[in-house]
């Protein structure tokens, strides 16, 4: 397996730290072979560390307790700075407890966790927010190409638009074997949610997730969704359907992007548009292969930059949809999506119009090469190569821009001039008059020209 630094570097910083080091993800994402990679740096400074498997009956069977836990430990550990390991440890009665009696004793405890709600109330109470947390995420594609070397195999750019990042499913050989895989590991994840939150409407709940994870990228209200669940299963309240979204959250399935309005200039909480963490979810529902690339090319836009840092949210240029607005250091790309000819390019002119001064404007695409006036187009293959957006250079982009506005601004003076020229050469003034207002009307505000 590749050494995924990008994660490694981050948590390394806390080694030796007394704060608790989490390790969190989607089921399979790659947790556990970060904390083998983590244990083996340790270990080659230090041979006090002691690992436990929470998810193995011979741990869980004979470890209950935070008593026999922190017995265990002591009679292990030897002198000098101890690391602990523990995978899965929330299937322990008292487990939080635990953490804070081992972290009191000076222990470097690194935990995993496959859920937001792993880090529950009663764990910040226990805790009082002694702790880091560190997201692992499935593959993006430059990992993959790295891991497919490793293995041997060739994936392409389609291979991950349709059946995504997860780590495991590279060593399966053939697209029938990876699907079977992500079927069954779709399975336990909603079934893990299903019993861990003891939901009895499994029917409403199942056709929930189906409908939600075949609609990435489309922007939702809790209501529009309450409407469509309905209509097929009949009444349940909407806070419902709000705690149902909420389980997929905390179980890492679906992450939302809140709706930025130039309007306003807020952000509209009510409106939000959802992203499957894996764009495998949405594949596996699809009849006869009909997967939305469409759908799954922004998804995959959306996934590759939240693991380069950026903050994504949806943009409303004034009632013209923006895909994505990432924003990072103090800079704003706005990005459109394409795939193949599904977006014209008119209509993606038109939805960057009134974006001026500095604004970084950018359509990646894929099946198609696109070309548009006073915006960056880029290739997804290309994209997908890059460590971040500032490596693209919008020099040409500002130019552009500097010289429409200028144009636009050299137009008006020459009408105006005109008028004047033709003003003494009108003999009769009352028609001179009518025309006034007229031309009044045809004047187009400056802004209304970008």
């Amino acid at each position: 397996m590749i050494k995924r630094e990008h994660y490694i570097e981050k948590i390394r910083k806390f080694y030796d730290s007394e704060q608790i080091k989490i390790i969190t993800g989607i089921k399979d994402s790659g947790k556990s072979v970060i904390l083998n990679q983590i244990m083996a740096e340790i270990s080659e400074r230090s041979d006090n560390i002691i690992y436990l498997n929470f998810g193995d009956k011979r741990v869980s069977a004979n470890i209950k307790t935070p008593d026999a836990l922190l017995g265990y430990v002591e009679e292990r550990v030897k002198r000098g700075k101890s690391y602990l390991f523990f995978d899965e440890m929330q299937v322990m009665s008292g487990w939080e407890a635990a953490c804070a009696a081992l972290q009191v004793l000076g222990y470097s405890l690194f935990v995993i966790g496959s859920d937001r709600d792993f880090m529950s109330e009663s764990f910040e109470k226990a805790l009082g927010g002694k702790y880091v947390s560190f997201r692992i995420r499935p593959f993006v594609y430059k990992e993959i190409l790295e891991y497919a070397d490793e293995l041997g195999k060739n994936v392409t750019v389609d291979d991950y638009l349709e059946l995504g990042g997860l780590p495991k499913r590279f060593e399966f050989d053939g697209k029938d074997a990876q699907l079977r895989y992500l079927d069954e590991l779709d399975g336990a994840i909603i079934d893990g949610i299903i019993r861990r939150y003891k939901i009895r409407k499994e029917d409403l709940f199942l056709s929930l997730v189906d409908f939600v994870l075949q609609s990435n990228g489309k922007i939702f209200s809790e209501k529009a969704i309450y409407d469509r669940i309905t209509a097929e299963h009949g009444s349940c309240s909407i806070n419902t359907i709000m705690k149902y979204l909420d389980y997929l959250k905390e179980a890492y399935v679906i992450e939302t992007a809140e709706q930025f309005s130039s309007r306003a200039l807020r952000t509209l909480v009510f409106y939000t548009k959802i992203y499957n963490t894996d764009v495998a979810f949405n594949s596996i529902r699809r009849m006869d292969g009909q997967v939305d690339m469409g759908q799954n090319l922004e998804n995959t836009v959306y996934n590759e930059l939240i693991y380069r840092g950026y903050d994504v949210s949806v943009y409303d240029n004034g009632g013209k949809k923006i895909d994505i607005l990432a924003r990072k250091g103090g800079e704003e790309y706005f990005i459109q999506t394409v795939y193949g000819d599904q977006k014209s390019e008119i209509g993606l002119s038109e939805s960057f119009r009134g974006l001026v001064g500095e604004a970084k404007k950018i359509v990646i695409s894929y099946g198609a090469k696109r070309s548009l006036s006073g915006v960056i187009c880029i290739n997804l293959d290309d994209f997908l190569l890059m460590d971040s957006l500032g490596e693209i250079e919008f020099e040409l982009t500002n130019e552009n821009f500097a010289e429409e506005t200028a144009r636009s601004q050299t137009v008006r003076p020459k009408k105006k001039a005109v008028r004047v020229e033709k003003k003494p050469k009108v003999i009769k003034e009352e028609k001179f008059e009518e025309k006034k207002p007229e031309e009044k009307k045809k004047k187009v505000p400056f802004y209304q020209i970008f």
